[in-house]
């Protein structure tokens, strides 16, 4: 079987820990310039924007130099651009390196912060911010978390042995296990498993239940409650649906707190607004190392706000990402 020949690594470095851009130009087409094919092809990102590339000299060719305006269309060439980043509000909460060798870091992510760059979150993202803390330019995401989910996320210091470690979430070779705290009902019966069919629409915001072959299954057990009507449960799901355990939670009659979609899609919160995040983390992760062979057991030692402070965390006061 004849391998697919790999893309000539890019001439330019990483700027805040993200990568630029590579544009591969389709064999076919009309155009006549490298810059007409772009102004097309980026029409979403603003009037202007690949005219004011061109002119400062930010796209350029394998060789590194920097593309004229009127550079002749080639078929098959590779272009390379740093992408006009958007305006972010900093996340003030640390990524916490709990494990770090030659194969792997395993971090602990706070609430409010993207595992990887998409969409509006691009430098105030896991990913990056490790890749220059660490200065570890080619790390790699092996699976992530919502932004609104705090706890641990594996990373591959390697591009090459990635793959090997996503392989292991792909084919349920991975344990994990999360805290989550919620209302307690005590007519709920646990531990239960639940099974359903989750669908996520793309642009639509929250997941919902389908009918169907069930595709997400979540272990529920409730850990303790308290005299304020609080619960603190541990979730283990066995598969990786988007929104899993809060839909889950949600179906249950006991929404995790902090939960801006589940059971209802409540007004956006301001994305310098960090007082309530969502009371979900991801505890922790077991596996077995594809490349060293080593039995990892990894530990969140974040806490959750709303189990740290007795009393009633659905009062209209703020409240702060917190970790020991």
């Amino acid at each position: 079987m004849r391998r697919r020949p790999q893309p000539p690594p890019s001439p330019l470095p990483q700027r805040d820990g993200i990568d630029a851009v590579r544009v591969r130009l389709p064999f076919d087409g009309a155009w006549a310039t490298v810059r007409e094919h772009l102004v097309e092809r980026l029409a979403g990102a603003g009037p202007g924007i690949v005219a004011r590339m061109f002119e400062a000299g930010r796209v350029v060719g394998a060789d590194g130099k920097a593309l004229a305006p009127d550079a002749a269309y080639a078929p098959g060439m590779f272009v390379w651009f740093h992408r006009e980043l958007p305006a972010e509000v900093s996340v003030p909460f640390a990524v916490d390196v709990v494990h770090r060798d030659e194969h792997i870091v395993v971090a602990d992510k706070p609430h409010f912060l993207a595992t990887t760059p998409r969409g509006g979150h691009v430098t105030q993202t896991a990913l990056a911010r490790l890749r220059r803390e660490l200065g570890i330019p080619a790390l790699g995401a092996a699976h992530r978390l919502d932004r609104l989910t705090a706890g641990l996320v594996l990373f591959t210091v390697r591009p090459e042995e990635r793959g090997a470690y996503q392989t292991l979430f792909r084919d349920k070779l991975v344990r994990k296990e999360y805290e989550a705290v919620a209302p307690y009902d005590p007519a709920l019966a646990l531990p239960r498993t639940v099974r359903s069919r989750i669908l996520k629409e793309r642009g639509v915001l929250a997941a919902q239940e389908i009918e169907g072959e069930p595709n997400a299954v979540t272990g529920v057990e409730l850990v303790e409650h308290r005299a304020d009507g609080l619960a603190r449960y541990r979730l283990a799901p066995a598969t990786g649906q988007t929104h899993q355990l809060r839909v889950h939670m949600s179906a249950l009659g006991v929404p995790i707190l902090g939960d801006p979609l589940y059971p209802a899609v409540t007004a956006p919160v301001p994305a310098d607004d960090f007082r309530r995040p969502l009371q979900l983390l991801a505890r922790a992760l077991e596996f077995t190392d594809p490349v060293t062979g080593t039995e990892h057991r990894f530990r969140s030692t974040r806490t959750l706000e709303a189990w740290a402070s007795y009393g009633d965390w659905a009062a209209d006061e703020p409240h702060t990402e917190s970790a020991q």
